[in-house]
């Protein structure tokens, strides 16, 4: 796949920059028209990295964006936190290490509005959680 653009941004994992997450991503990937629904895959990743990655701390959160030939995006979402020792498990339904208010569904909404999700581990290092999606572009070069 030839790339076509990318960009990237780093910022602390305070849950009140959620928001700009997901504005900058969907500005910037504004001209393959997203849905509601791709962006919040983002918010969702996000999220994980300010509930769990960092829990009562402040770390930092990168995302890099990159648009390829044919109107496929890639975000990658990366903190430096604490990990996730079983990724299978993490990744089930309803399961949540955030306590009764967490619902456990934020791996299930990424891959939902998402072609693939991959996610990447490593206890006491991080986690790396990457997004790919086929939008449907209104523009022709992309």
């Amino acid at each position: 796949m030839k790339l076509k653009n990318e960009m990237s941004l780093t910022f602390e994992s305070r849950s009140s920059n959620e928001g700009f997450a997901r504005t900058a991503v969907s500005a910037f990937i504004s001209q393959l028209a997203p849905t509601i629904g791709e962006i919040t895959a983002v918010s969702e990743a996000v999220t994980n990295c300010i509930v769990h990655a960092y829990k009562e701390s402040v770390g930092l959160i990168y995302i890099s964006v990159k648009i390829f030939e044919g109107a496929v995006v890639v975000i990658k979402i990366r903190d430096k936190g604490c990990g996730i020792a079983d990724i299978e498990q993490a990744m089930e339904p309803l399961f949540t290490t955030g306590g009764e208010e967490r619902a456990g569904l934020g791996f299930a909404v990424m891959q939902s509005f998402t072609d693939k999700v991959k996610v990447t581990s490593r206890e006491g290092k991080g986690t790396t959680v990457v997004l790919e999606k086929r939008l449907m572009s209104r523009i022709k070069d992309v």
